[in-house]
């Protein structure tokens, strides 16, 4: 399992204040996220009218519903389905970073998202939009396509959109 990162797990609830404009309890990370409210307020911020029904108290499975809610809005929000976290990896703290990937997946991916104009979190994305380009740069540029930098963490070949040749096994 992968280790605790408390950098980046600071710098996921200090988004998240952001985001939803206020600030979250002074508790460990994964007690503040746990209940799912905290998340279902975010991404209700992101994209408004995501998760309708929100538990504020209840029974865990009450509560869990809320996480489970909040995975599916992600989900439909475009975050890749292996960085969304299992409800367990949260609710009994079996793997807090990959509650921490996903929210990082989610920051990236509101670059994605022009409607979005809040505060981001993570590197940014490649634009894909610009278009000052001379033409002489466009067919240099053309000649070599490298990899893209920036987040590879728990890279994998899903949603890899089938450039060049794709293995058949």
């Amino acid at each position: 399992m992968p280790a605790r990162n408390k950098e980046q797990e600071q710098e996921v609830i200090e988004w998240i204040e952001t985001v939803i404009g206020e600030k979250l309890p002074s508790q460990p990370y994964e007690d503040v996220l746990k209940d799912g409210v905290v998340l279902c307020n975010l991404i209700n911020k992101i994209a408004p009218g995501s998760v309708k029904k929100i538990q504020t108290k209840g029974t865990n499975f009450q509560l869990m519903e809320n996480i489970q809610r909040f995975q599916a809005a992600v989900k439909k929000y475009g975050v890749p389905e292996e960085e969304i976290f299992q409800t367990a990896d949260l609710f009994e703290r079996r793997n807090i970073p990959q509650v921490t990937l996903c929210l990082y997946s989610l920051g990236r991916i509101t670059q994605l998202h022009p409607e979005y104009t809040g505060p981001r979190l993570g590197p940014k994305m490649a634009d894909k939009n610009e278009r000052q380009f001379t033409e002489e740069q466009l067919k240099a540029s053309e000649a070599h396509l490298g990899l893209q930098m920036g987040f590879n963490k728990g890279a994998s070949q899903s949603g890899h959109g089938g450039f060049g040749n794709t293995r058949h096994m």
